[in-house]
């Protein structure tokens, strides 16, 4: 049977993405009005263009929605946790309030001063800074420029250990090529903050040698050792360009994406990393197989790594990361190629959700919420969920609490804070005690959550 060709118009400003996804297939031709025109059989039109439905849904759980909003109310606003239990009688939670306090774009990251003021990346590079609960209108100097898109912008910040002494604060971002505008390294710097408007001293400690175009993240947590954790994710195609990181990257030694980085705090490789002195790896490397963490976080009771990142169309991971470990990206996965192509860059996905010495995730999500934030609860303010692990969910909306048995295994997961309607990116608990969340979008805000007490 034949099928008919289609000529299919659309405005110029809604194919960017469309023309990149079939260039290799169809050529575009520019019309009067700006205008494009593709050329090419119908179904595979269709195939096409739900192939960019899909990958786009998934980056969603990266890529925030163009457009701005604002769901949240202006002031507090109160959640009952309590919930029905498996024979529908009902369970007791406790009541709580979130506080929101807007004026962020994108908000990324956030890490406490000893004060308890907050430090809150921006996306699109702008460093922002809370104090005594209000946020301060001018931000912090001395963020270098950044390539922002796809989640490549300014991304984590922390505190160095040291910091009442020595003033540190480290932070990732994503550095423009001055050779490919839409390419850029993933880099680890710090400078020096005395609590006024400018960060001093600041220098680039580690720099990816490859440079990347697709959506890519990195997060760092300080281990207990004193070293920098660092996770850089690989892009997902089609956004991955000719020369720079590709999914495959995560089974490849010689690249530092797809890969958790253990470094010392001036950014070079610790001597007894892992694979330092084997032929092949990178130095730095901690763990492999890697596909975009947008967590990462230490136990505060076990001293653990543990490491969210999203899966394609389902298949998102909590790990637990452990030195000289394979996590499996893209060779096994609870999730699905967006393409249906197993092999080349737009896989390699296996659909295997097991292989020979690769890591299993302590749990997963399918279908997905496109994981982001954690914190492990320990504060005295919620007592009934203390030792509870909560995550946020970019295109599930949502923040989730997961109770763990006297084992230490996951029981349950409950969805929290779906009402607001709101991708929330990070999840930390702050010195008070209190859960704080950002969300991720153009309208942004800091969201406190605190515990709501008798008779209010």
């Amino acid at each position: 049977m034949s099928i008919r060709a289609a000529k299919v118009e659309i405005p110029e400003e809604d194919t960017r993405q469309l023309i990149d996804a079939l260039a290799s297939v169809a050529p575009a031709e520019p019309q009067p009005g700006g205008r494009m025109m593709l050329r090419m059989p119908i179904k595979r039109i269709w195939t096409a263009i739900v192939g960019l439905m899909l990958a786009t849904a998934a980056a969603g759980a990266q890529q925030p929605p163009l457009a701005a909003r604002d769901t949240l109310p202006d002031g507090p606003r109160v959640f009952d946790s309590s919930r029905r239990g498996p024979s529908g009688s009902p369970i007791q939670g406790p009541k709580f309030r979130v506080v929101p306090l807007k004026g962020l774009a994108y908000p990324y990251a956030l890490a406490f001063l000893p004060n308890g003021d907050m430090l809150i990346t921006e996306r699109a590079g702008s460093l922002r800074i809370v104090r005594n609960g209000v946020l301060d209108s001018e931000p912090i100097a001395g963020i270098p420029p950044v390539q922002n898109g796809n989640l490549r912008g300014l991304n984590d910040i922390a505190l160095h250990p040291n910091f009442a002494q020595n003033k540190w604060v480290y932070f990732t971002y994503y550095k423009p090529s001055p050779s490919q505008p839409e390419a850029a390294s993933a880099t680890l710097a710090r400078g020096r903050f005395d609590g006024g408007h400018t960060l001093t001293d600041v220098r680039d400690l580690f720099k990816t040698d490859t440079l990347v175009t697709g959506p890519s993240a990195a997060r760092i947590a300080f281990g207990r050792d004193g070293q920098i954790y660092m996770a850089i994710g690989v892009p997902i195609p089609p956004r991955a360009r000719p020369g720079t990181a590709t999914p495959s990257d995560a089974q490849d030694p010689g690249s530092h994406f797809g890969k958790v980085l253990r470094l010392n705090d001036d950014g070079s490789a610790p001597a007894d990393n892992p694979f330092v002195g084997r032929p092949g790896y990178k130095p730095e490397i901690f763990a492999l197989g890697i596909r975009n963490a947008m967590a990462l976080t230490v136990h505060p009771e076990t001293g653990e790594l543990w490491e969210t990142e999203n899966g394609p169309q389902g298949g998102d991971e909590l790990n637990i990361i452990r030195a000289g470990r394979n996590y499996g990206w893209p060779v096994i996965s609870y999730g699905r190629s967006y393409s249906g192509d197993l092999t080349g860059d737009t896989g390699p996905i296996q659909e295997l959700p097991s292989a020979p010495s690769m890591e299993q995730p302590l749990l997963f999500w399918s279908p997905s919420i496109a994981l982001s934030g954690m914190a492990v609860y320990t504060g005295d303010r919620f007592p009934t969920w203390k030792g509870s692990v909560f995550v946020g969910g970019l295109v599930g909306e949502q923040l989730q609490r997961i109770v763990f048995n006297q084992r230490g295994l996951p029981i349950r997961r409950d969805p929290m804070l779906t009402e607001l309607k709101q991708r929330i990116r990070e999840v930390r608990q702050g010195p008070d005690g209190l859960l704080y969340l950002l969300t991720d979008e153009a309208a942004g805000a800091l969201l406190r959550i605190e515990p709501v007490t008798e008779g209010e």
